[in-house]
């Protein structure tokens, strides 16, 4: 007889973000500690971030979160919680990511707002050389246990503006006035991400403070590199078939929340699919390759089209999100503001940003000399984005590197008075750029001259 075990198997710890000794992870559970029900002001609950112990051991919050509305957000959103890591810092004199604030410095509690419930909002006074990434609401007018949260060591996070208002008591009647905003991160430096935690900073009064110090964590994209394929060897007159690539280039590793995946949810995303990876492939491709029979030098050309397609790039981004050669950000909460750029070794996009718009053919121009053959290569580069489970999020695009111009030339002749060796003579010429944008010379005055030129106008 068979039979079917209905208890629910148990969840699974998440791979955290590692950054440093600063281990980042993300909760959906929160307590509710405070709402405005019973005051005029506009309905909204403060929450605080309750990482599951069996699935999150070790995890804090970095300040609680606010919510429009009075419903139950467990479930419904996202934020962030970290973790000191067993492993210290590479740096010692760095010391610990995470310190639990000094004090608690009071900025607002709702004394005559005519809140069924006492509740304050407190600034965490963070030791020297840390930052408060959040501030903390409490249940009651007590100050909260310093327990609480967690400080940041200052390097790991970076300065931020002040998103649009998420929260403000006026109508409520408190004596105290308060504004609750969120961190809007910078525009992100080549291959780094900056996360707004979710968290939001209490203010006194209404307007947009122009000093009120928000901050987001600064994260990077960690970048797997692996050999580059070798350059072929032209071993006799024509040329061999090209070994495939046997592994990726560069592997660079995106959380969930930087990509828009079309068949997952974000919570989905975060539960099945917590980090994507984005590869790339390079590989040689041949462009042409010629024999010359005669005794005096030839001119040979061929005509190489680029891989690169720009409706691609956009149907790519359009799917996923994810920017090449800029950086890519969200304007909604929901999960996270954000702000992401690929590496330029990544994209290379570092010296010619506008090369995945070049569609242009290269053109490919070679003087050989009399009874030799060469061959001409390019690097084609193979990019996929793959779920955690190894299937593609979207479709894969390539890109062409006009300036990988690779000559392979091989001597089928052998000077009478030289024995023979048992294998053919290979040579290679390596070609730099500007020899390669260089028109050919004749043949009388220069041997073996390649060039390679865009055919655009």
């Amino acid at each position: 007889m068979t039979t079917t075990d209905t208890t629910p198997l148990p969840a699974r710890q998440m791979e955290p973000i590692r950054l440093d000794n600063l281990l980042i992870n993300f909760t959906s559970e929160f307590l509710r500690m405070w709402d405005t029900d019973g005051s005029r002001a506009k309905p909204a609950a403060f929450w605080r971030p309750t990482p599951a112990p069996d699935l999150l051991p070790g995890y804090f919050p970095l300040g609680d979160v606010v919510a429009p509305g009075l419903g139950n957000i467990n479930g419904n959103k996202v934020v962030a919680v970290v973790c000191e890591s067993p492993t210290p810092s590479v740096d010692a004199g760095k010391g610990k990511a995470l310190r639990s604030p000094d004090d608690f410095e009071l900025i607002w509690r709702d004394s005559g707002s005519g809140s069924k419930k006492d509740g304050a909002v407190w600034r965490p006074i963070p030791p020297a050389g840390y930052v408060a990434l959040g501030s903390v609401c409490s249940n009651g007018h007590e100050k909260p246990s310093l327990n609480s949260i967690r400080c940041v060591r200052a390097d790991l996070v970076i300065a931020s503006s002040a998103s649009d208002p998420l929260w403000n008591d006026k109508g409520s009647g408190a004596r105290q006035s308060i504004s609750a905003w969120g961190a809007l991160p910078p525009a992100a430096a080549s291959g780094e991400i900056y996360l707004a935690p979710g968290t939001f900073v209490g203010f006194n009064g209404y307007s947009k403070p122009a000093d009120l110090q928000v901050h987001s964590l600064r994260l990077q994209i960690p970048l797997i590199i692996n050999p580059r394929p070798v350059a072929p060897l032209l071993c006799g007159i024509t040329p061999t078939a090209l070994d495939l690539p046997q592994q990726p280039t560069f592997m660079a590793s995106l959380p969930w929340f930087t990509v828009k995946d079309p068949l997952l949810a974000p919570l989905e995303q975060l539960h099945t699919s917590p980090f994507y990876t984005l590869q790339r492939t390079d590989k040689y491709v041949l462009v042409g390759h010629a024999h010359n029979s005669e005794s005096t030098s030839q001119t040979f050309r061929w005509t190489a089209y680029r891989e690169q397609r720009t409706d691609g790039l956009r149907a790519f981004t359009n799917s996923t999100s994810v920017e090449f050669g800029a950086q890519w950000q969200t304007n909604v909460r929901t999960p996270f503001l954000f702000s992401a750029r690929l590496g330029h070794e990544f994209t290379q996009c570092e010296m010619h940003s506008n090369e995945w718009l070049n569609t242009a053919a290269i053109e490919v121009v070679a003087v050989v000399d009399g009874g030799k053959s060469v061959a001409a290569y390019l690097i084609q580069s193979d990019y996929r984005l793959l779920r955690a489970d190894g299937t593609a999020v979207a479709n894969l695009f390539s890109y062409t590197a006009g300036s990988s111009l690779h000559i392979s030339q091989y001597t089928s002749e052998v000077p009478e008075n030289i024995v023979p060796a048992t294998q053919p003579v290979a040579t290679e010429t390596p070609v730099d750029i500007a020899e390669m944008e260089q028109t050919p010379t004749p043949a009388s005055t220069e041997q073996d001259v390649v060039s390679a030129t865009d055919s655009a106008p």
